[in-house]
């Protein structure tokens, strides 16, 4: 007998796959998010995880934060801490326990305190107090530091530590502020104000020790930042741990991990300027000696090329009179050359220079015959342009005119000489001796 087949062809799920199933389909819808809640039931685990639970006055969820994430958190939460995580909500698979995987933790509030330092950050960042080309390089050889921190604070206490142990020459001037609480941004401002205007010393290091965003708040002032930018000496930043950035981090012309390295980026350690001193020491000795070795050979060649001061002035002297000698006579001999050539050419140009007197007075007799017969042309020429002026003036229109006849042109211009030219209702022009006249013509006969 056949068994009955199946009515329902569903899949069957196993309580497995269905806890991944619902674990995917919470870690799809529901993306990496801020919650706030009260810590309770913390424990660490030896593996380093952190397990408690996230409440409020209505609900609680279970929470985990794996090592991976808990040893980047700054603080080890209490009971009864007010704290804000971004997690990641899933199902815990094999108790089927709704929780959330913590990625980060901070205090309650925090979030808040981060917004206004990223909005301080960007204002002062757009106001090119950030700007690399405004940093400074720190002094090669600083001989005074400056530290802008509280008398009290662990963190002076590693600055002068380092500072002896490398620099024990360096001098130290502390100008003491309060590093948190109310007012302290103010403070620490006027503290390294003060710092600039006495230019004391070489280079300044404001520093404090770690703490929560809260505990370091004071070093994300605005006033803090003009100071540090608005410094005479560089300004090495050494607040908090490697992972803490303040806006004074920022706006220094150095940033330090801890106050530690902050003193130990300000100052070169003594042994290894000794160290360079020696070297250069010993460089130096080599070059003089060198240079000193090379003199005396250049020395000892001049020597032996040297002769005797007065050996030497006698030769100059035997070579001055000769060449004195040679020079008179080469003056002397090229001048008498010179005269006597003159006087033989002189004597030549005399017997050979031609008599011109009779060709002067030819010359003479031309010259008047030429003045008297230019004289007669010219007066005839005068009397026959007169005559042909005479001539002219009877022949002038303008004397036809003036005994009262006219001058009759048409359109064209062209001169009427009979009636046959004119037409009836046209214009004709008539040139009389003072002038002229536009005149219409009604008929002609």
């Amino acid at each position: 007998m056949n068994p009955e087949p199946r009515q329902d062809s569903a899949p069957v799920l196993t309580v497995s796959a269905l806890n991944q199933a619902v674990a995917r389909l919470l870690e799809r819808s529901f993306p990496l998010t801020w919650i706030s809640g009260e810590v309770s039931n913390f424990t660490r685990a030896a593996s380093g995880h952190w397990y408690f639970t996230l409440k409020d006055d209505g609900a609680q969820v279970r929470a985990v934060m794996f090592r991976g994430r808990a040893q980047y958190a700054n603080f080890v939460p209490r009971e009864g801490d007010k704290v804000e995580v971004r997690a990641l909500v899933t199902l815990y698979g094999p108790r089927g326990d709704y929780q959330i995987n913590v990625e980060a933790i901070r205090r309650a509030g925090v979030g808040s305190l981060f917004e206004a330092f990223q909005r301080l950050k960007e204002k002062l960042d757009a106001a090119g107090l950030f700007h690399p080309d405004r940093k400074r390089a720190l002094p090669m050889f600083a001989r005074t530091v400056g530290i802008v921190t509280s008398p009290q604070a662990a963190a002076l206490r590693d600055v002068l530590t380092a500072l002896q142990r490398r620099a024990p020459h360096v001098r130290v001037v502390l100008y003491p502020t309060p590093v948190q609480g109310q007012l302290a941004g103010e403070k620490i401002a006027a503290a390294i104000d003060t710092a600039s205007l006495r230019g004391e010393c070489d280079v300044l290091i404001v520093c404090r020790g770690g703490g929560s965003i809260e505990d370091l708040w004071s070093f994300n002032d605005e006033e803090v930042a003009y100071a540090v930018a608005n410094c005479r000496m560089p300004v090495i930043s050494g607040v908090g741990h490697e992972t803490d950035f303040t806006i004074c981090d920022f706006a220094a012309d150095l940033r330090a991990a801890t106050p530690t390295a902050a003193a130990e980026l300000a100052v070169t350690p003594r042994a290894d300027w000794i160290g360079s001193l020696k070297a250069d020491v010993i460089d130096i000795r080599r070059a003089m000696r060198r240079a000193l070795n090379d003199a005396e050979q250049t020395l000892d060649g001049y020597t032996r090329r040297l002769l005797n001061p007065g050996a030497q002035i006698d030769q100059q002297r035997h070579k001055l009179r000769a060449l004195a000698t040679n020079l008179t006579h080469a003056n002397r001999a090229p001048l008498t050359q010179a005269r006597h050539q003159l006087d033989r050419l002189s004597g030549r140009l005399s017997a050979r220079r031609p008599d011109v007197t009779a060709s002067r007075s030819v010359l003479a007799s031309l010259r008047h015959r030429a003045v008297t017969s230019i004289g007669r042309q010219l007066h005839q020429k005068r009397d026959a342009l007169a005559a042909l002026s005479s001539q002219l003036e009877l022949l002038n229109p303008q004397r036809t005119l003036e005994r009262g006849y006219a001058i009759v042109t048409n359109d064209d211009g062209a001169i009427v000489r009979a009636p046959s030219q004119l037409k009836p209702q046209t214009a004709i022009s008539v040139r009389l001796a003072e002038g002229s006249a536009q005149i219409a013509i009604n008929t002609v006969t």
